[in-house]
């Protein structure tokens, strides 16, 4: 058998255990309780909401930027597009003004030759 005071202390113990198991367990029971789980959550959220706001007004700066890029890249590749595609009519405008310049010269020259031959016509001294 044991001593008399080992059973008194062993009570004692297992009071104590049980002691500290109620306690353990109120605290669990406060430290979860929904009101406090809501003051929690406001906490967290109100830490939390400038610096996501924040993100979000950045995120929408951003957004705005590469729209304004996007739409400068797809202009400026409408417009050399459209400068290719008029390829097609400036060959036109060489081949006209190459025609022309052509007709010119013709005109020049046959000019040159009626200017010419009337002078031929009339002997020098004759008036």
């Amino acid at each position: 058998m044991s001593p008399p005071g080992a059973e008194l202390a062993a009570g004692e113990v297992t009071r104590r255990v049980q002691i500290t198991d109620k306690f353990t367990e109120s605290m669990y029971v406060l430290a979860n309780e929904p009101s406090v789980a809501l003051y929690r959550l406001q906490e967290h959220v109100r830490r939390s909401l400038p610096e996501l706001a924040q993100h979000k007004s950045d995120m929408q700066s951003w957004e705005e930027q590469s729209q304004g890029a996007i739409y400068t890249v797809e202009y400026a590749c409408s417009a050399i597009k459209s400068m290719t595609d008029s390829s097609v009519y400036f060959k036109s405008i060489d081949s006209l003004l190459k025609h022309a310049i052509a007709m010119k010269d013709q005109l020049n020259a046959a000019q040159g030759r009626s200017a010419v031959a009337p002078q031929a016509k009339n002997p020098p001294g004759s008036s």
